[in-house]
């Protein structure tokens, strides 16, 4: 089965208020194997509302709509859907008492606007609302059927969960969709998906596919099975071919960051990591410490923005920085040799660069960072133009998601795990 979800309101669609609905609606559908195919936000004008419902109706199994349930005037769902089933609404006087009988037992008495709730399109069913005094609404509409729902989050989800999961779930027959993401660093999303484009091609199941943001690439994979267990054994197939293909290019799964892959291989390693940075700002040691328990890794982290605070804090040579510059391989190179022996740790990043968006030149521009790790091997400094495109946040995040990146990998090295980098 597919479904559309239709969210209601001006507040939505103006961005003024979040809409969480869809997502929360979404990703239950897919717990009882119902597909969305898309998400519509509307705004509180009954003619765009009813040409959406016809439309939906026209394209998918199952219809859910919330929001514009409510008393005012810009509660214009019910009178949509009535015109798009092209019947008339039909006040239902015991759901008047229900709705009074709601403010009563609250010692209120019921305002008259909120009669209008108690009126159904001719033909549907009343859906109760055991939270507020908007009912929801059941009805059949070409080969649709349709539930309209309240729009506050709380109403909506206890709505859901008791009257219309149960009656979706049983026309699926016990099927599941599940899905998973792995996180991904080190590689554009074309070179990603190139490695895996056989896998993303359409009709197949698990679907994969993959999305982008601030350098980290999530390879999307949904399994459909008739049973939790036929779905899961396909999508684990399929996420050790991913896995294979992909290497340690991937650093984690679903909700886990870089930072949580850091924090564990430095935990399971006994390994301690300082940091010297400039153009990030401290980005790098927030990075670290935002994972609970990083007192077991971390011991310091060092803000030396200032060239004369490179040189007195770090002891890096004045004249290394004036004959080099300081965003330059040998300054990078003396800010983590120096952090590590002033900390005594196992491993110490340096970061210096130009974030932009004024201090670009020729020879150094906009977006160029130099990123140092220095361990008891030695000190390897990588050069990486991350592009003047990109705004100061962006250069300065980019950059500090790089030098996690490059600590994970030789963290792995160093334990004996296949590192490809």
């Amino acid at each position: 089965m597919d479904a559309i979800i239709l969210s209601i309101g001006s507040e939505l669609a103006l961005g003024e208020t979040i809409d969480t609905n869809s997502a929360w609606l979404a990703q239950r559908l897919a717990e009882i194997g119902v597909g969305v195919l898309r998400h519509v936000t509307v705004g509180d004008d009954i003619e765009p509302i009813r040409r959406q419902i016809e439309q939906a109706c026209g394209e998918a199994d199952v219809v859910l709509i919330t929001g514009g349930l409510g008393p005012t005037a810009d509660d214009l769902t019910r009178q949509a859907l009535a015109a798009a089933m092209g019947v008339e609404l039909v006040l239902r006087p015991e759901w008047v008492e229900k709705i009074r009988s709601f403010f009563a037992c609250r010692g209120r008495s019921m305002p008259q606007a909120n009669a209008i709730q108690a009126q159904f399109p001719a033909g549907s069913k009343p859906i109760e609302n055991t939270c507020g005094t908007a009912p929801g609404i059941r009805a059949s509409l070409g080969r649709s059927m349709v539930f309209a729902m309240p729009g506050v989050p709380r109403e909506m989800r206890e709505m859901f969960e008791r009257d219309v999961r149960p009656m979706l779930a049983e026309r699926t027959g016990g099927a599941v969709l599940i899905a998973t993401v792995l996180n991904c660093f080190g590689a554009g999303e074309s070179d990603i998906g190139q490695q895996i484009d056989d896998l993303m091609q359409r009709g197949r199941n698990p679907t994969v596919g993959t999305t982008a943001k601030q350098g980290v690439i999530g390879v999307r994979i949904h399994s459909r099975g008739r049973s939790a267990a036929e779905a899961r054994k396909l999508l684990e197939a399929t996420e050790q071919e991913v896995r294979r293909r992909l290497g340690t290019l991937i650093y984690g799964r679903d909700s886990e960051t870089l930072s949580d892959a850091v924090a564990r291989l430095l935990v399971e390693g006994g390994k301690t990591v300082s940091v010297a940075e400039s153009c990030t700002g401290g980005l790098i040691a927030k990075r670290l410490t935002d994972v609970p328990g990083s007192s077991r890794y971390f011991r310091a982290g060092l803000v030396t923005y200032a060239n004369e605070a490179k040189t007195l804090w770090l002891g890096v040579p004045a004249d290394l920085i004036a004959g080099h510059g300081a965003v330059s391989e040998p300054v990078a190179r003396a800010m983590a040799e120096a952090c590590r022996r002033l900390n005594a740790t196992d491993y110490a990043i340096g970061v210096t660069g130009i974030a932009g968006p004024e201090g670009g030149t020729a020879d150094k521009p906009v977006g160029l960072v130099f990123i140092s790790l220095a361990d008891a091997a030695g000190c390897r400094v990588t050069r990486h133009l991350f592009g003047d495109f990109l705004n100061r946040g962006e250069i300065r995040e980019r950059a500090a998601s790089t030098a996690m990146n490059l600590l994970r990998l030789r963290l792995m090295a160093r334990g004996g795990q296949a590192c490809s980098a």
